[in-house]
């Protein structure tokens, strides 16, 4: 594909009023990244601080109720593991350039804030899969690789320069998407689908429909973005106040305001008093990875590292998708995968708080790990069910520790990459060192489970989860335990009661139709 030979106008989706094309200071070559950061801080002079303050750019998050250290550069899960030790890969997707410590805070330069990640709009701008936030430049090696999955293109930094605008989905999704490992593999819910959705993949981001942007839910201000999978408001019992959007929450009810169906039908009000107890996404999002690209639904590490009878590494693709592509089921690098698509979400309890294992909490051999834990009861009054995707698999763990382990995985020529040398010992004395943890030298694998909160690809209205669904036997919400649902248990205490106050009631019937009937006869005989 060939650069694009101009760049594209203001009116023409960049959403500003400002036509980069034409401003002085871009009318030149750059040679990298930061030397265009350092061109946009000429007018836009407290972007660099501003994004600075954001998760985005720290990959660290102090819980507000818990006090856990979270974000990106703290945190393990059940994909890659973590970030130490494996900083040029991970560091693909920060929002800067030339992160290669997590022992460090990222660099410090004001024109290490990467604008053109969140502003391109010319679709040609692409970061180097293992260069620490580096984009390609206007060479690019035989056989490169986008961290889409797509071939690399030299990439014209005055061309993309020239053309930035405000945030779309491709910018957001362009990393969002590809969460884990590749395409849809961590979310579930965010996937290559989304760039381009039809309605019946999500209603608002439809671009034949309302056409949502990410930023229309996950509202800035001052390059801070509300919506946290750390921190989520699980219940919105403020809605919208004022008319117009709220601007301080991503929820449901910042737009559609806590009582959003037709209150004066019966189905209608029923509906609405649902709503202290079930979350918005129950209903409207009845299946995820929706569109033909299936979401990773195991990862088993602990088969990684097989070789085929040359002795080498080998992959096997026995996965097809609904859209006729092959995904990988083992990977000497990683283990052995399993695909879904379509999926039915798993429902719990959820009141917003996530805390995560991280390398601080007991591992329980012959007992599921929990990479992370959400809490939530039917007691509470700010948990509601919640549609959830449950990610299993086994990770290493230290035995005589009992701690998950950080494993270094990536490094081209490293002498303790797992991905090269091949041995684990090495590579979790590595990763202990990089992430401040120990490694006794003794592992083995854990089963483990991480929970997901579902919240995009919402149906429309007519494919939202029916009433029987949930009201029937072994219905949607069977594994919720300490609520009754009528219809869901017929032999339960409540069915039992029911089918009693029937039973009577019919034989109060049949009494009153035979008092009745001898009551005229009698009346005829005399």
């Amino acid at each position: 594909m060939a650069a694009q030979e101009a760049a594209v106008p203001p009116d023409k989706g960049s959403g500003t009023t400002v036509d980069h094309s034409k401003l002085e200071v871009l009318q030149k070559e750059f040679a990298s990244g930061p030397e265009v950061t350092a061109a946009c801080l000429t007018c836009h002079t407290e972007a660099s601080d501003q994004v600075k303050q954001s998760i985005h750019w720290t990959w660290d998050y102090e819980h507000p109720v818990t006090g856990q250290d979270l974000g990106k550069n703290n945190v393990i899960n059940s994909y890659c593991v973590g970030v130490a030790a494996n900083e040029p890969r991970c560091t693909s997707c920060h929002v800067g350039f030339g992160w290669k410590d997590m022992n460090e805070a990222p660099p410090q330069e004001a024109n290490a804030v990467d604008c053109l990640v969140c502003h391109d709009k010319s679709d040609t701008y692409a970061k180097i899969p293992a260069g620490a936030g580096q984009p390609f430049g206007k060479e690019v090696k035989e056989g490169a690789m986008t961290n889409m999955g797509k071939p690399a293109q030299p990439v014209d930094l005055k061309l993309v320069a020239q053309s930035v605008g405000l945030p779309d989905r491709d910018n957001c999704g362009n990393c969002h998407f590809y969460g884990g490992g590749g395409d849809n593999v961590k979310h579930g819910d965010l996937s290559s689908v989304m760039h381009n959705p039809t309605e019946d993949i999500d209603v608002h981001m439809a671009s034949d429909g309302l056409n949502f942007t990410c930023s229309e839910c996950h509202v800035s201000d001052q390059h801070q973005w509300h919506g946290s999978r750390y921190n989520v408001t699980a219940k919105d019992t403020e809605g919208v106040p004022l008319p117009g959007q709220r601007h301080d929450v991503a929820t449901c009810e910042s737009c559609h305001d806590t009582e959003p169906h037709d209150s004066l039908t019966l189905i209608g009000f029923k509906l609405n008093s649902h709503r202290d107890k079930i979350a918005c996404q129950t209903c409207h999002i009845p299946e995820y990875a929706k569109g033909g690209v299936p979401t990773k639904t195991v990862w088993d590490w602990s088969t990684a590292g097989k070789k085929n009878d040359e002795g080498k590494p080998f992959k096997v693709a026995e996965y097809e998708s609904k859209s006729g592509k092959k995904k990988p089921t083992y990977d000497s690098m990683k283990g052995d995968f399993e695909w879904g698509e379509d999926l039915k979400p798993e429902y719990f309890w959820f009141d917003g708080q996530v805390e995560y294992a991280n390398a601080d909490k007991d591992v329980v051999p012959g007992e599921i790990m929990l990479v992370n834990t959400i809490s939530g009861s039917q007691e509470d009054d700010k948990s509601r069910i919640w549609p959830f995707k449950v990610m299993r698999g086994k990770q290493p763990y230290d035995t005589e520790r009992n701690r998950l382990l950080y494993p270094h995985l990536f490094g081209p020529g490293s002498d303790t990459a797992y991905w090269g040398k091949w041995d684990w010992d090495t590579a979790f004395e590595a990763g202990a060192a990089a992430s401040g943890t120990e490694y006794s030298g003794s592992f083995d694998f854990v089963s483990t489970e991480m929970f997901w909160p579902i919240t995009h690809m919402v149906a429309p209205a007519k494919d939202a989860v029916q009433c029987e669904e949930c009201h029937k036997e072994n219905g949607r919400l069977a594994n919720i335990a300490g609520i009754h649902i009528p219809g869901a248990n017929p032999m339960g205490p409540g069915g039992k009661l029911g089918a009693v106050i029937l039973a009577l009631t019919l034989l109060g019937i049949i009494g009153h139709a035979i008092m009745r009937f001898f009551g005229r006869k009698n009346m005829k005989e005399h």
